[in-house]
């Protein structure tokens, strides 16, 4: 069975049942919020990216406006104050994730750019032929077709892996009797997403994970859990960890890759360049030094600063309020939706009338398609996401209207819009 290190405890993200309405953040946050202060509508998509608080807004303009410079480049003392600046955001992640080391965290252009990392840098060079992933086909588009890609890729040179899928349950968790069912021999990667970002469903894999052989490496995608509950990717036995800055209140554009320190000799270059951490000689690339091995080119100067802002923002509001704050929401919103004739639930919280959550619900309305439904509540100034959100060719899921939140959504913000969805629905049900 696998060594994995010792876990440090990660508390489960509360539920709204069982916390008093007093512990909710103030309105007055949207003041923090620039293009949240003055507007009408009510952002309801923070699944799909959050608002920037003004600290970040603040960090990006004055990257460009004051002693602009490239990073690890120079020795003047701009370029140098750069690198030092990035280095701290860099350990500055590794703890607010939990990883034990800065080197363990490398910095990518989004999360799609970090698990394609996985897949070209681990997938690549370290699958043999008959080897297995086990993966989700109603998980993101970005935790589904790199290993599609991976696998038509090592094809061509005679190499065949297969992708065994997993079932989800009925209230969205990763189906892990499914998982155990599946494993053999031959399973090599299980990958999973920490907080669903359709069914809202957050999954750990408790149980199963410390009975995983040790040659099985366990990918998160924690896109959807970044920022918005308690995340240790210690505490998850996590190999592989990926996160999106821009649903963490940072600038779009910045990802964060975990690799635990286990798999750092598996790595290649994958993205080789300038400032790659690597060796080129005779016989091709030796493997170098962490994070700088994954890490070629100039990076997104701007947007590493901003993920520090952020980070600090998150803190200050602490990320247990953070997450209780979502929980009294989703309750509420959960609630008044139930109540409403025609409305269904996708696979979630709200499944089978349950009351958990953490900041995401996805239901349908009789009588009306979710992207009319989403046209006439942006109208009303709900602003949501409609479709079937990014699963690859839907797969089998009913396109749905999405509803997520934030600390700047407030208990006037759910009730006013199931108040409207009730309105609706006397109209079309």
């Amino acid at each position: 069975m696998r060594s994995a290190p010792a876990r440090r405890g990660s508390p489960a993200p509360p539920t709204g049942a069982d916390i008093p309405a007093g512990e909710l953040f103030s309105p007055r946050v949207r003041q923090d919020f620039p293009a949240l202060a003055t507007a009408a509508e009510v952002y309801l998509d923070s699944a799909a990216t959050t608002q920037k608080p003004r600290a970040v807004v603040e960090t990006v303009r004055e990257y460009h406006a004051s002693a602009t410079a490239n990073a690890a480049r120079g020795t003047y003392p701009w370029a140098t104050a750069l690198t030092q600046r990035i280095a701290g955001v860099r350990a500055h992640t590794a703890r607010f994730v939990g990883a034990g080391d800065p080197r363990d965290i490398v910095f990518t252009s989004g999360a799609t750019a970090a698990l394609n990392a996985v897949a070209l840098s681990w997938g690549l060079t370290a699958l043999r032929d008959g080897d297995q992933i086990l993966y989700s086909p109603r998980d993101h588009a970005a935790n589904v077709h790199p290993w599609y890609l991976l696998r038509d890729t090592l094809a061509r040179f005679g190499r065949r892996i297969e992708l065994v899928p997993y079932r989800v349950t009925p209230s969205g968790h990763a189906d892990t009797a499914d998982i155990a069912a599946k494993l053999g021999p031959r399973t090599r990667l299980l990958t999973v997403t920490h907080l669903h970002h359709v069914f809202g469903s957050l999954t750990t894999l408790a149980g199963l994970r410390d009975r995983l052989p040790e040659r099985v490496l366990l990918c998160y995608d924690c896109s959807q859990s970044g920022g918005h509950v308690p995340v240790d990717v210690t505490a998850l036995g996590a190999d592989f960890a990926v996160f999106a800055a821009h649903k963490m209140f940072a600038a779009p554009g910045v990802g964060v890759l975990y690799c635990h320190p286990r798999v750092h000799t598996d790595l290649r270059p994958f993205l080789p360049g300038g400032a790659t951490d690597a060796h080129l000689g005779p016989e091709g690339f030796d493997n170098g030094r962490m994070p700088g091995l994954l890490e070629g080119g100039t990076p997104n100067i701007p947007g590493i600063l901003s993920l520090g802002a952020a980070l600090e923002v998150l803190e200050s509001y602490g990320m247990a309020a953070i997450a209780r704050h979502n929980a009294i929401l989703t309750s509420r919103l959960l609630a008044g939706l139930r109540g409403i004739p025609g409305v269904d639930f996708l696979p979630g919280p709200a499944y089978g009338g349950e009351d958990r959550g953490h900041g995401i619900v996805s239901f349908t309305l009789d009588g009306i398609s979710a992207a009319d439904l989403g046209f006439v509540l942006a109208e009303y100034g709900f602003l949501v996401r409609t479709g079937t959100h990014c699963v690859p060719g839907g797969a089998g899921e009913a396109e749905s209207v999405r509803v997520s939140t934030h600390i700047y959504t407030g208990l006037d913000d759910i009730d006013r819009f199931t108040d409207r969805v009730r309105a609706l629905a006397e109209e079309f049900v």
